[in-house]
């Protein structure tokens, strides 16, 4: 393809302006003082959930735990309202973390990467678009993450049904009314729990197709209190530190102790009050620390 725009040689070129690309940017740009550019094939920044938003779209961490902790004070002024976000929260937290450290002059949407390759002689990353522009760089980061390629069946006989079918993870933007529609759905895996009583609750029959049985435990979601909100901006230290030193990356600790330790009146205590939780904090029962948004607290158990 022709030479449409060549760019001087840059410090670093960043795929994708998801969580991963918006903190790269700041990183090398405004930490490090290096020349650094988003390409992002999407007209938004959001990364996957610029793309995924499906009926029911949200978050399975809690939002405490998913967001950036690089500054004290976004920490400080930004506000979730619910204890696991929805897609149009968190899309509106990227976007303000994009405005909040002036992260669009440096970001090219709607510009998909074509190729990459080495240049071993001139030691450096060079990068096409699909619109044919040139771009050079000492050092490449693909932040495209692990979902930003739908999955698409080849389902026999798809190419020739005339009804509508859409993909999760490129879902339309205006939405899709489902309202007296007989809907299919395939797969129960997180998106299809999440899209499934949304997409129920409109369509006139909706017929959900599982190849594999899925357990799902309840989220327990709820609005977050003001006591609670405050509680976080008090304690964000407290909590940066635990999921650091976790390997989940979440904001409580799992226990260095099996279940089968416990009596069987210990497991059932431990299991009930996980389950009255919710949450991914159920995978990790026998833990020393969670913070309860029940309870306006960080409570031990």
């Amino acid at each position: 393809m022709p030479d449409t725009h060549s760019s001087p040689t840059l410090d670093a070129l960043i795929i994708g302006a998801g969580f991963a690309g918006l903190y790269q940017l700041h990183a090398l740009r405004d930490r490090l003082g290096l020349s650094a550019l988003v390409l992002e094939a999407g007209s938004g920044v959001g990364g996957t959930w610029y793309w995924n938003r499906y009926p029911g779209a949200r978050c399975d961490s809690e939002s405490h735990s998913y967001c950036y902790t690089f500054s004290d004070a976004l920490l400080q002024d930004w506000e979730w309202s619910e204890r696991y976000p929805g897609q149009p929260e968190i899309m509106r937290y990227l976007n303000h973390v994009a405005d909040r450290f002036d992260l669009r002059r440096d970001i090219r949407l709607d510009t998909r990467v074509a190729a990459t390759h080495y240049d071993d002689a001139a030691n450096l990353w060079r990068v096409r678009t699909e619109a044919g522009d040139l771009l050079s760089a000492r050092y490449l980061i693909t932040a495209v993450g692990c979902l930003s390629t739908a999955n698409m069946p080849k389902i026999e006989g798809l190419d020739g049904f005339t009804g509508d079918w859409y993909h999760t993870g490129q879902w339309p933007h205006d939405g899709v009314d489902f309202t007296g529609k007989r809907v299919g759905l395939i797969g129960t895996g997180s998106t299809g729990i999440q899209a499934a009583p949304v997409i129920a609750a409109t369509a006139r029959h909706l017929t959900v197709f599982q190849r594999t049985a899925n357990y799902s435990v309840p989220a327990q979601n709820a609005p977050l209190t003001a006591d609670f909100r405050r509680m976080l901006k008090q304690t964000y230290g407290e909590i940066r530190q635990v999921m650091r030193q976790t390997s989940n990356g979440h904001a409580f600790r799992i226990a260095d102790r099996s279940a089968l330790e416990a009596s069987p009146e210990e497991r059932q205590a431990a299991y009930e009050a996980a389950w009255a939780k919710g949450g991914l904090q159920f995978r990790a029962t026998f833990r020393d620390l969670l913070l309860d948004p029940a309870a306006n607290t960080i409570v031990e158990l």
